[in-house]
């Protein structure tokens, strides 16, 4: 079993306080490897809040270079690193902020050659991304490979949150057969919704690593920040689904528990 070091214990001392949280938890995440793709505004913040708890190791995928129109939001950013590559600079601000874990950066988008291969090396994803293409990928490599996703996405003032469990929760083809209008780049935003949802997400995702809490299993929780109304809705698995439907291609056995790493657990 990996230990905790005298500098990690005194790091989150806070957080191992929490109900059925201590030491164990925490060497569940220091155990965890979780991809987050997309790393800006939305990803970038939730990578933030996962590198703090204690992570392990966390995979940072996201192509292109830092924009000024991008500055609103990704707080990892800095005004002299525009025009540079995003995942470069995200990496040096975590690595700054928290020296005890390791960071890997691919400085490419979700594409069908490495979509497998990054799922594989992790415990579970973050899905971040900016369009249903590479969602979709994501998606469909996660199911394939049975590793929990958390599925992030906002547009405007508003946003949604779940936790995608293979075998266990419907998919996000399930979700969205058909893509909604906000995919697209040039969408609204301002920083502050996109970092309301990202702090979410890290909780999903550190919820399903370490099982001290329940996470959004099958249930798509909608937020307006216009309004500030926060639902959850049902959500049911389409069984003619392509992706993790009764016909699907690497159709798996149904399980009543998380068919995934030791590290990711539910309660």
């Amino acid at each position: 079993m990996i230990n905790l070091t005298p500098t990690e214990l005194e790091r989150y001392s806070r957080q191992m306080m929490l109900p059925n949280f201590g030491e164990a938890a925490q060497k569940r995440l220091k155990s965890a490897t979780v991809l987050v793709t997309g790393v800006g505004g939305l990803g970038g913040t939730a990578a933030l809040y996962l590198a703090v708890a204690g992570v392990g190791r966390l995979i940072l995928v996201r192509g292109g270079d830092l924009r000024l129109d991008d500055m609103n939001r990704q707080v990892l950013m800095t005004d002299d690193w525009v025009g540079k590559p995003r995942v470069f600079k995200a990496k040096e601000t975590l690595q700054a902020i928290n020296p005890d874990i390791q960071i890997e950066t691919i400085h490419d988008y979700i594409t069908p050659d490495n979509v497998d291969s990054l799922v594989q090396s992790a415990d579970m994803a973050l899905d971040c991304a900016h369009n249903f293409t590479e969602r979709d990928l994501l998606n469909t490599a996660c199911v394939r490979w049975r590793k929990p996703m958390v599925e992030a996405a906002m547009d405007g003032m508003e946003a949604y949150l779940t936790t995608i469990v293979p075998g266990v929760t419907p998919c996000l083809s399930c979700i969205f057969p058909e893509k909604p209008e906000w995919d697209r780049r040039g969408f609204s935003v301002l920083g502050a919704v996109s970092g309301t949802l990202a702090c979410l997400t890290a909780l999903e995702a550190i919820k399903l690593i370490t099982g001290f809490s329940q996470p959004l299993l099958s249930q798509l929780l909608t937020i307006d920040l216009n309004r500030m109304e926060f639902a959850k809705r049902r959500l049911y698995r389409d069984r003619s689904c392509p992706v993790c439907g009764n016909n699907a291609p690497w159709r798996y056995a149904q399980s009543n528990s998380m068919e995934t790493s030791s590290n990711c657990t539910h309660s």
